[in-house]
């Protein structure tokens, strides 16, 4: 048989520093600060100088430039720049992209980072206020004269008919609010630490757009947060335990929209983290009961039980009952449900923690972790594990 190909990365990139801001809902600072202060936190985490930073990644959507934020930072010359499209989907592709300029050499220490002031400032919950004259404008023009504007109201439509598809209730969207709100009540950090519902208060709450009630819907933050991607070998000899990228894939299916693809066929999933799942198995040589904990991307309810669904977790209409089962460790930290909604920054740095063995919700021997980003646009994932 011919030589297997040498994986993407084959763990030859690692996260070697994190750090965040306070999550609140007013800040009151700039966006920029919150950057300025979430990348030196995640720096000296790593017991880094801000002039051993040669690169930086961020989102689009974003009023932080790189530069902007490295001279905020002290951070000297940059050798790699470079930012992801799609919103909350770009979240695992900033340490994709980091992870590559490190395992090729382009750049040798990388800052990936993501702050906003989301509830004091734009919100980006608000959805279309208007109509740019865009190919993705064109688009949207075949969903907004009926009323879907928001981002709730375009995960309603698939929601009703995943429903539908297997003859459940949207009570079974709770099962995801109550596990995400009981972590976030253990953890400081999170905006509703201390605040854990019920199925019962889930039902009770009032509706967005049916079938999604408020406690399906994620918060909005202010607040920042910042990772430090290095060589596995340089991470090994920094200030905190590094955790190794073992596999990381982005993910856009055939007739992808941007979270509007209703005439594609099946509603029932989301073929873009399909195409993840399957190259971050591929990469990684891992399956689905070899993961110890996920952190899943959770700004609507429904998409938490399609990706478990995607990835093989459990069987088509069957993830309800799989988180209800607790049978794999979900959203740690909380969630962007419970602790905050930084476009699924702060999803890798609770997989950090747990690879660390820092988190405020441990789970006991944690090696592997699967984290996802944003869902019903083009997407991006990571299988992390620990350096052991």
């Amino acid at each position: 048989m011919p030589p297997r190909p040498q994986l993407p990365l084959g763990r030859r990139a690692a996260i070697a520093g994190i750090g965040a801001t306070e999550f609140s809902k007013d800040s009151g600072r700039s966006e920029l600060r919150l950057a300025a202060e979430a990348v030196r936190a995640a720096i000296a985490d790593a017991g880094l100088a801000p002039g051993d930073v040669d690169g930086m990644v961020t989102f689009t959507m974003d009023t932080n430039p790189e530069i902007s934020v490295a001279q905020a930072c002290g951070i000297g010359e940059l050798a790699f720049f470079s930012r992801v499209h799609y919103g909350g989907g770009a979240a695992c592709a900033t340490v994709l992209q980091a992870a590559m300029a490190v395992a090729t050499g382009v750049a040798e220490v990388v800052v990936c980072y993501r702050a906003f002031n989301e509830r004091s400032g734009r919100r980006f919950g608000a959805g279309v206020t208007k109509r740019e004259p865009s190919a993705e404008g064109v688009a949207l023009g075949w969903t907004l004269p009926f009323g879907l504007v928001t981002p709730a109201s375009w995960v309603a439509m698939i929601a009703q008919r995943y429903l539908y598809a297997y003859g459940l209730t949207p009570e079974v969207f709770g099962e995801v609010a109550v596990v995400d709100r009981r972590h976030a009540a253990t953890n400081p950090a999170a905006y509703f630490h201390g605040r854990p519902i019920t199925l019962e208060d889930h039902a009770a709450s009032r509706w967005i757009v049916e079938p999604l009630r408020l406690l399906d819907c994620c918060q909005e933050t202010d607040g920042g947060q910042a990772l430090v991607v290095t060589s596995a070998e340089r991470a090994r000899d920094l200030a905190a335990r590094p955790v190794l990228v073992a596999a990381a894939a982005q993910g856009a299916a055939k007739g992808q929209e941007q979270m509007t693809g209703f005439y594609r066929g099946d509603l029932t999933g989301l073929p873009e983290m399909g195409v993840v799942a399957s190259r971050l198995w591929r990469d990684s040589g891992l399956a689905p009961a070899d993961i110890d904990v996920a952190l899943l991307y959770d700004h609507f309810t429904p998409f938490v039980l399609m990706q478990l669904e995607e990835f093989g977790f459990c069987g088509p209409g069957e993830a309800s009952g799989f988180v209800a089962a607790d049978r794999v460790p979900l959203n740690t930290h909380g969630g962007q449900l419970g602790e905050a909604y930084l476009h699924g920054m702060n999803g890798v740095a609770e997989a950090v923690r747990q690879l660390r063995g820092t988190a405020v919700n441990q789970v006991p021997g944690a090696g592997t972790a699967l984290v996802t980003a944003g869902t019903g646009v083009p997407t991006s994932g990571l299988i992390l594990t620990a350096d052991r």
